[in-house]
């Protein structure tokens, strides 16, 4: 099990010096990942400060070591595909190899519409569908070409390359028990369990994690590696935090994701410095 941060990019934390201060106390305390929020407006309602997150995860790379660090989740469906490859290369060239990228649909519809991009949900899965084959094809393929219902390329080249091999890892967010993200999921490098089940807006169960995982298993190859990300929180008590872990564990989760969303910054940043909730 390794585990991580879900970091904010609005409000307080809307800072790229201040978000690689903590990549570099959290890295010190022990944790294995720091993931960073991609939002545009930051807020429903009320204007939010929103750092950009590549200036963001830039800093961050250059004052790690060992921690892996990327996007969760990007709406890949709000960026072209092709940028997004390149700037995930030079991040993985930076970091020798330290990127992950989790994508999804985008759950504010007014980072899309307010732009006069298209909003629909149908409309952003099939882009996000088309971006992440790009991605793939533009880390691997040379050259690569590809023509879809939202993008073409015609005999493209990437370099340099990602260091991962054959490419990073690419996870889909979802939530359970929607079907649609993780049959995306099966077809990538592991998926990001939401951490509400999405009918009862209760808090996921270990028992949620396993039906998921046995619908994804059954449209994945066996015996491919597949990342299982599950979030919540939990308490600075590091023995009584792994007692809430160790179920999800069992349940076939390799990830968890610490949340801070109703913490604040100083709250959030003692979570960071009480470490992972290891056994």
């Amino acid at each position: 099990m390794r585990f991580g941060l879900d970091v904010p990019t609005t409000g307080a934390y809307a800072d790229a010096r201040l978000l690689a201060r903590l990549a570099t106390e959290a890295e010190a305390a022990g944790w294995d990942g720091f993931f960073l929020w991609d939002v545009l407006l930051g807020g429903k309602e009320v204007a939010l400060p929103v750092v950009d997150p590549w200036i963001a995860l830039t800093a961050i790379a250059l004052q790690t070591m060992r921690i892996r660090i990327g996007p969760l989740a990007m709406p890949l469906a709000r960026h072209r595909p092709w940028l997004v490859a390149r700037r995930l290369a030079t991040l993985d060239q930076i970091t020798q190899g330290r990127v992950n990228c989790a994508v999804g649909l985008g759950y504010l519809e007014r980072d899309f519409a307010a732009f006069g991009e298209e909003s629909a949900p149908a409309t952003r899965a099939g882009q996000l569908d088309e971006g992440l084959a790009i991605l793939a094809g533009l880390w691997g393929e040379e050259p690569f070409s590809f023509a879809g219902d939202h993008y073409t390329l015609d005999q493209v080249t990437l370099a340099p390359k990602p260091i991962q091999s054959p490419r990073i890892p690419l996870w889909v967010a979802g939530g359970w028990p929607h079907r649609a993200p993780f049959r995306r999921a099966a077809r990538w490098d592991g998926m990001c369990l939401k951490s509400f089940h999405q009918q009862t807006r209760e808090p996921l169960t270990p028992a949620d994690v396993r039906a998921c995982l046995a619908y994804v298993a059954a449209r994945r190859p066996m015996g491919a590696p597949f990342a299982v990300v599950v979030s919540g929180e939990t308490p600075l008590d590091r023995q009584r935090g792994s007692e809430q872990v160790r179920p999800f564990q069992e349940a076939g989760a390799t990830w968890w994701v610490e949340e801070g969303l109703g913490s604040s910054l100083e709250e959030f940043r003692a979570r960071i410095h009480a470490g992972p909730p290891r056994a």
